[in-house]
Parts: structure tokens; sequence; C-alpha cells
């Protein structure tokens, strides 16, 4: 996977998640410090880019609150297939990250830091390992580098915890949260690399300049993984607010017209192309049913078919569940199944009511928010492809590449 940058349309000064950074000279301590950093990342209006858009300043001071001694966990584990763009960073610039871990630290008083890679991420695990290395004697945080499975399920943040404290990669219930008992049983603060890039910038060079980049409401730059019917699919940094189509247009012309995008990957929504003007933000996002979640874009041609992909994609999110309850364990198989049965045009018509059913009866039912995701992919399929879905149940198919 390529990594391009687009060109900022403002405030060149501030610097670029993808540019090239080395170690920084140590940050202040003490309590006024603390502070005074939190209040810089409040007022740069940074949110968490793991997918979820938590105010990142809300987090830094739960975890701060805390007497223990607590732990900085950088989260850069993106457990699915569309999704590049945490990889790419800690390999691309492995010191910004650290900057950041180290400023995240400092605002909540630890001094571990727990980087997660995904198993495989050997590139990516190197170049950390060595820019640990050189900050041997002069890093304010104990760094320590681990590697999780490269499933979905362990992405996410609970998961990762109970991996780290000796258990497997999956989630687990909540209540107790991170923030109040996680690795070792410490306060643990849970940030996204691309978050933790971000609070490295803003210690340095401030909140104004952030704030310059993005829209007023969501500020800043985003690391976009854009793949599917594109020229030259990779990992992109874009100012929040760009219109889809111009992310796409980022990436050269299309093998054949664009006839719809995956936004948010596979927990996300499928756009039309008459969409495609919406902003790349929670709220240029909502007028059309979906978020930016961890802002991967699939672009699906015109000789491809929405129902085939849905349905690989449910086929996917089924093989990777957790299998700790019922709508994960049942529902999502039931849902894949009835999904792959209309891909391949053998379905009746009442199919589409049962699919319907199928993704009520798992949403809001599992221990995690895995089957919430899988009902959002298929309710957006059902919303926005009825015609192709109609082909299907008289066994045709209008793409060329129907695999």
């Amino acid at each position: 996977m390529s990594a391009n940058a687009a060109p900022l349309t403002s405030a060149p000064q501030f610097p670029r998640l993808l540019g090239r950074f080395e170690p920084l000279a140590p940050l202040p301590r003490g309590r006024r410090f603390r502070e005074e950093l939190i209040e810089a990342v409040a007022a740069s209006g940074l949110t968490g880019r793991g997918g979820a858009g938590f105010p990142t300043a809300i987090k830094l001071r739960a975890a701060g609150d805390s007497r223990a001694r607590t732990v900085v966990l950088a989260h850069g584990v993106a457990g699915e297939p569309p999704s590049a763009k945490d990889r790419f960073l800690l390999a691309q610039n492995p010191h910004l990250v650290l900057n950041g871990a180290e400023a995240a630290a400092a605002a909540v008083g630890a001094r571990d830091v727990v980087i997660a890679l995904a198993e495989g991420a050997e590139h990516a695990r190197a170049r950390m390992a060595a820019a640990i290395e050189a900050r041997r004697g002069t890093a304010r945080a104990r760094f320590q580098l681990v590697s999780a499975p490269d499933r979905f399920v362990a992405g996410e943040e609970s998961a990762l915890v109970q991996l780290l404290n000796g258990g497997p990669a999956k989630p687990t219930f909540v209540p107790p949260r991170p923030f109040e008992r996680g690795v070792d049983g410490r306060p643990t603060l849970v940030q996204n690399v691309e978050t933790l890039a971000n609070i490295g910038l803003i210690a340095r060079f401030g909140p104004a300049g952030f704030r310059e980049l993005g829209t007023a409401a969501e500020p800043g730059t985003v690391l976009v993984t854009v793949s599917g019917a594109v020229r030259d699919p990779g990992v992109y940094e874009v100012e929040l607010g760009m219109p889809l189509r111009q992310i796409i247009q980022l990436c050269g012309d299309a093998p054949s017209p664009v006839a719809a995008v995956l936004v948010g990957g596979y927990f996300g929504s499928w756009l039309g192309a008459r969409e495609l003007e919406s902003p790349l933000s929670e709220a240029g996002l909502r007028p059309a049913g979906a978020r930016p979640g961890a802002r991967a874009l699939v672009v699906l041609g015109a000789d491809s078919c929405p129902v085939v992909e849905t349905a690989r994609a449910l086929r996917y999110l089924a093989d990777e569940s957790a299998g700790q309850c019922g709508p994960c364990t049942f529902g999502l198989p039931a849902m894949a199944d009835a999904a792959l049965t209309l891909a391949r045009r053998e379905a009746k018509p009442r199919i589409v009511e049962r699919l319907r059913t199928l993704a009520g009866l798992v949403e809001g039912r599992g221990a995690c928010a895995h089957p919430d995701g899988a009902a959002n992919l298929l309710r957006s399929a059902l919303t926005r492809f009825p015609d192709e879905i109609g082909l299907h149940l008289e066994g045709r198919c209008s793409a060329a590449a129907a695999r």
C-alpha cells in the first residue's frame, strides 16, 4: 500500500502527519505543564482518530484524574483489511508517534507506554523498535512494543487490554472501562497512534495552526486509506471536510466510473455516486446516514457488484467474530449465508425481509459493537441498492465482474 499526501489548502507552516520527524527535546514536567497541555489539546478540537471520534481532551482528563500509576496504550492495531493508515504511520513516522505518546504520558502523569501493532506489520515494528532505541537514555517514558493478532475483534480496546493482561484478544464486557481499570489493573489511556501523532504536533506547535486546517467544528487533517477502483490506492493525508469526490480524484483516474463508495470500512455505509459531494467529516456525512469511522474508503467501479461485495464483507465479519455471544455465534453466520445466497442469485424475494430481520436481531445485543457494525453495513446495502437486489432476485446482475 503506497502512501500519498494531498496538498493542504491552508496553513502550510503547521507540520503534517506524513512529514519527517526526529526525536524532539524533552518536554517540560510538572502539574502546570500537564494542565497547559490538556488545555491546548482541548483548544485544538482534536478528536480520536481511531474511529469513534471522541474528544481527546476529555479522555486525557479522565485518565489524568486517577492517583494510580496510569498506563498509556498506543493503539496501532487496525484489524480490518480496508485500513492501512496506522501501520503506515508507524513505519513512516515512528518518532512523531513516540513524541505524541510521551506528551500524552506527561499529560496524565504516566511513565509506562505500551505500543501495540498487528502481527505481520514487520516493517512498522522494525521502524518503531529503531526509534525507541534512538531514545535510549533520553526518553521520559518506558516504551514497550507488543504485537496483537491481526484480527478484526483484536482491535477493540477491551480486547487489546485483555491480551496485554494475559488473556485472549477478545472483547470484554464494560464497565470497568480501560481508563478505570486496564493494563495490569491500572488506569489506562487508550489512544490511536494517529491521535497521539496529533498530540505530539499540538504539544510542540500549539493549537492555533491545527485549527486552521479542516473545518471549524472538526479541525485538522486525517489519514485516509483509499482502495478499490482507483489508479493509485494508498494512504492520503487530507483536511477534514474535503468532499469524497475530491479525495477519490487524488488517487488518479479510475478504471471505470465510480458506482458507489463504502465509507468507514466494514463497519461503514455504502454511498451512491450522487452522494460523493459529501464532505469527509461527522457533520458532512450525517445527512447521508454515514460516519467517517477510521476513514477507509473502498471505491466500487461500475463493473463490480455491490451485492456481491456486501456479501463478501459480511462473510468476513462472521468469520472474524469473537464467538462469545449469540449475535456473533449464530446471527452473523445466518446473515452472511443469506447475503451470499442473494449474491449468487439463488434467493427468493422473501430473503430481503429475512436480512432486515436478522439485522434487527443482532443489533445492540452483543458484548461489543461487532454485530452492530455488520448490521449497519447490511442495512446500508439494502437501502442504497434496491435495483441491483431486484436484478439478483430475477437471476441477473448488472456488473461485469460479479464473482
